[in-house]
């Protein structure tokens, strides 16, 4: 078994202050390369709703290609969006905001957007649709990965994950980016 492959610089450096503000609540690997690539696919703008220490966001960085590019993340607890923005104080393709990510819906439509999966009622496709630029990709991670359908969590239907695999406006994939965990990859169409 080889080695895995090294860190980016800029996530490194977003591990880092993570570790400092002891914020363990972050962005894998796994899902980290996942944003890393389909970033490098994207211009325009990017944003990512729920900073943490700014992890995910490093990893978009890390896939930017060109200058065009930016990247809008927002943060609501002020003292884990002042650590994010640390890392990206000399950066002038990040802003790092520290306020709700319903700010940012004017900022949009936004070229790919990720989201955490963990607030079902903030994450519903009718919130988010419009956000989005035909042929925009919005990415929904920290899923248990399921092989059924209807989608199952904890014994119930996972009806955030059956709304956005059934919406018409998006083709949607769920991808596993580790045997314990998968993302949501949705395209509007």
């Amino acid at each position: 078994m080889s080695a895995p492959p090294e860190l980016p610089e800029i996530v490194a450096r977003a591990f880092e202050v993570s570790r400092r503000a002891g914020y363990v609540s972050f962005c894998r690997n796994e899902t980290g390369r996942l944003l890393a690539t389909l970033a490098t696919t994207r211009g325009g703008v990017m944003a990512e709703f729920g900073t943490g220490t700014g992890v995910g966001t490093a990893w978009l960085r890390s896939g930017v290609r060109g200058s065009e590019a930016r990247i809008l993340t927002a943060e609501l607890d002020p003292r884990l969006a002042h650590a994010a923005a640390e890392i990206f104080q000399d950066d002038p393709q990040v802003d790092v905001l520290s306020a709700d990510w319903s700010t940012l819906t004017n900022k949009g439509p936004f070229s790919l957007l990720f989201l955490d999966s963990g607030q079902p009622e903030e994450v519903a496709v009718e919130r988010i649709v419009d956000l989005v630029e035909p042929g925009g990709i919005v990415v929904l991670d920290d899923l248990t990965p399921c092989e059924q359908w209807p989608p199952l969590a904890y014994g119930r239907v996972d009806t955030l994950r059956e709304e956005w695999l059934t919406d018409e406006r998006f083709t949607t994939v769920e991808v596993m980016v580790a045997t314990d965990t998968a993302a949501l990859i949705a395209t509007r169409r």
